[in-house]
């Protein structure tokens, strides 16, 4: 038997994702988000409401990256999204980020963690919150790569977030391949 919760925001998993931008000063920003994901091919959506200060920044910048929260980082992941920028400048070094400015969008690529999606700004409805990038360049720090070159997720270590439970959660367990298993069913 099912229990319903009824119209809830809840989703298995759901992203930690750390939204990094520059005020008007140049100064690094970081929030904390868990509503989005991909949305098109080169595409971003990210719900994030319109008074938060990385709102601003981007609308100002017309850019912001979006690094995979890991494992090593989680109170500083979790400080960037309890922590207003709007009454705390200082939130991002303050969380011990180091900032390193991306190649591709007016947007800082966060040091401590290690795999970022640099975006451009597509569009952004403060009705309905709704963030749209447009990816240039995903980037990945060497030391979470793999021997061909590709990301291990159990080097990165990302975290999600349970909504229910207020938890957060690592990835990293391989449990089947994909594309591949399913031929098994024709």
């Amino acid at each position: 038997m099912r229990k319903n919760f009824g119209a809830k925001p809840m989703c298995y998993p759901m992203p930690v994702f750390i939204i990094g931008t520059y005020g008007a000063d140049g100064t690094p920003n970081a929030m904390n988000a868990a509503w989005g994901g991909i949305s098109e091919e080169a595409e971003i959506s990210i719900c994030i409401s319109e008074e938060h200060k990385t709102t601003a920044n981007i609308l100002a910048r017309k850019a912001f990256t979006v690094s995979m929260a890991t494992v090593g980082q989680i109170a500083a992941c979790d400080y960037v999204g309890i922590v207003s920028g709007n009454t705390n400048p200082d939130k991002f070094a303050e969380a011990g980020f180091h900032a390193t400015k991306s190649e591709f969008v007016d947007a800082p690529l966060i040091d401590e963690l290690p795999m970022a999606v640099e975006c451009k700004l597509i569009s952004y409805d403060p009705e309905t919150c709704r963030l749209v990038g447009e990816i240039v360049n995903v980037s990945a720090d060497e030391s979470v790569l793999d021997a061909e070159g590709k990301v291990d997720v159990t080097k990165l270590q990302p975290i999600t977030y349970d909504p229910m439970n207020h938890h957060y959660l690592v990835l990293g367990e391989k449990v089947g391949q994909a594309f591949c298993d399913g031929l098994a069913l024709k």
